[in-house]
């Protein structure tokens, strides 16, 4: 059988099709390529620092914090009234905290307090917008902060010096 040019043409364009329609329903549901969604939030003591780590799927994001006087949430602009003398304002983006469907996908407390911790009082999720997941931490005092990312598998990690 012999393919015309716009039979050829046809049959690239099919098979094109169904190549690109198998790879869109191989990606997971619920994943934006590009972008960490957090899952979990854990916290540890450790000699000399606590420890408060974000678990997430995707790629890892970029982190950095800030001292400042009071949280604020991302979006609405409101107060975060927690626990602490002193506040770090931790941010990842590109990341999420919510699916494709607008569902939670950290199952956990927006804020919760951390006595088993020597300095972090409290940690309060206070964002989940437009790109950016922030996290802000109550302490008892200013003390050195340190943000980074790990993968295999993806987290921010922030340790806080006692």
């Amino acid at each position: 059988m012999t393919l015309t040019p716009r039979r050829l043409f046809a049959v690239c364009a099919a098979a094109l099709l169904a190549l690109s329609g198998a790879v869109v329903a191989a990606a997971p549901a619920g994943a934006q390529a590009g972008v960490a969604t957090m899952t979990n939030i854990r916290t540890g003591l450790n000699t000399g620092f606590d420890r408060i780590v974000l678990d997430m799927t995707g790629p890892a994001p970029q982190a950095s914090y800030q001292w400042v006087d009071e949280l604020i949430a991302d979006g609405s602009g409101d107060i975060v009234w927690l626990t602490g003398e002193y506040f770090v304002a931790v941010t990842t983006t590109p990341a999420r905290a919510h699916d494709d469907n607008g569902n939670r996908t950290y199952p956990g407390p927006d804020k919760f307090r951390t006595r088993n911790l020597r300095n972090v009082m409290a940690v309060a999720v206070t964002g989940d917008f437009e790109g950016y997941v922030s996290i802000g931490l109550g302490t008892r005092y200013k003390s050195w902060v340190r943000v980074f990312t790990l993968t295999a598998p993806t987290r921010v990690v922030i340790d806080v010096g006692h």
